[in-house]
């Protein structure tokens, strides 16, 4: 998958932008959090990281992206309830319809700003290290995708 493939990207919106109606949703055998809680903090994620590697300087970007972080984005695979959300992605207590139709517009945008880039645009991710261009699809992708099948299993 390549870095300025984000119509993958767009496509795991239109799924969030879905599910807004059944955000009030909760099973607690599976998730704490209801189901607006995920797709608010998928938009979080989406929207910081991209503000992240837009602010970021390229010449200070280094690979130091760590194994565990290359098999888990290889298999798309994030492992359930291992890491916890750092406070500046976390959801509000209240979370509004209004304020995830406006952070759904903004990832729409940021999105769209991925490839125009640089390469070594990064952002600092706590396990897997600096997550540059040629990752970050990939990495949202598999994060947005974690969230997604959380949120199908409280459905069910």
């Amino acid at each position: 998958m390549s870095a300025v493939n984000s119509t993958v990207l767009q496509k795991k919106l239109d799924v969030l932008e879905g599910l807004i109606p059944k955000s009030k949703a909760i099973n607690t055998s599976v998730s704490k959090a209801n189901v607006a809680w995920h797709i608010d903090h998928s938009l979080k994620v989406i929207n910081t990281v991209v503000k992240n590697m837009q602010d970021s300087d390229p010449a200070l970007y280094k690979d130091n992206f760590s194994l565990v972080g290359k098999l888990l984005l290889k298999f798309r695979f994030f492992p359930r309830g291992k890491a916890k959300a750092p406070k500046y992605v976390t959801p509000p207590e209240v979370i509004l319809e209004a304020d995830i139709i406006l952070q759904l517009a903004e990832a729409r945008a940021q999105i769209k700003t991925i490839s125009s880039l640089d390469n070594n645009a990064y952002f600092k991710h706590p396990l897997f290290g600096n997550v540059n261009k040629s990752r970050v699809v990939q990495f949202l992708d598999a994060h947005t995708n974690h969230h997604l099948k959380i949120i199908k299993q409280i459905l069910k």
